[in-house]
């Protein structure tokens, strides 16, 4: 399965009321193990920063004055996450911003949604730790992921300790090491593609990940003496 690790950051709250991206960050996982591919852009937004986000991202007009803009990145940015599953923390935001620019540059690219699946960790998040703080900075000291190195906001750091979460409240798993330089096997490379309305595909289990479950599950049974899912 392929999976794109998303973060934005932009120059306000509001998409609403004409703020823009600028930065884009993602990570690349592909059956839950890090690619070493990731996607990162700044982007001059053709406008003022509110002071809030300039002070949580530490981003200037002056140095985003030469970055590229949304439309010269937009190609290579869906061509990088066609056909995966996003994983966005509060979706409903960064996928916002991002139809937002979509929609600017007319309908040839369509919604974001036509091109990739999307997950959101913070409804996750929600549904395991009710009525707890549930930020990434808070999920990253729940789940014992490092996160001393995030001064400011930065989309593809962010990108990197929300892989870590996300891996940590789905299976226990942290801590992949994004600069490990890890591959991914080539058989893991032909991976299928959602359809042009989303269509989702279903992947049977191969005989060495039924071979590694029913392991998993025993090793499970010895320690508990049962176990949820029979190997």
């Amino acid at each position: 399965m392929r999976q794109i690790i998303l973060d934005t950051e932009t120059t306000g709250l509001s998409w609403e009321k004409g703020n823009r991206l600028v930065e884009i960050g993602c990570v690349e996982l592909v059956g839950r193990r890090p690619t070493g591919r990731t996607f990162q852009r700044y982007l001059n937004p053709e406008r003022e920063m509110e002071p809030g986000a300039a002070e949580v991202t530490g981003l200037t007009l002056e140095f985003l004055a030469d970055k590229p803009r949304f439309a010269e990145v937009v190609d290579d940015f869906l061509a990088f996450i066609a056909g995966a599953e996003l994983v966005i923390h509060n979706a409903e935001f960064d996928v916002g911003f991002i139809n937002y620019e979509l929609r600017l540059l007319g309908d040839a690219h369509g919604s974001l949604e036509r091109h990739a699946g999307v997950l959101d960790t913070l409804k996750l998040a929600r549904e395991l730790y009710p009525g707890q703080r549930n930020s990434l900075d808070a999920l990253c000291k729940r789940l014992g992921v490092d996160n001393k190195h995030r001064q400011l906001h930065g989309a593809l750091l962010d990108a990197e300790l929300l892989a870590d979460v996300y891996l940590a409240m789905t299976s226990g798993q942290t801590g992949f090491g994004f600069d490990a330089g890890q591959a991914v096997p080539e058989e893991a490379e032909a991976l299928p593609e959602f359809g042009a309305e989303g269509s989702a595909f279903v992947l049977e289990a191969g005989a060495a990940e039924l071979e590694a479950h029913a392991a998993r599950m025993a090793k499970i049974a010895k320690k508990s003496g049962k176990t949820l899912w029979p190997a």
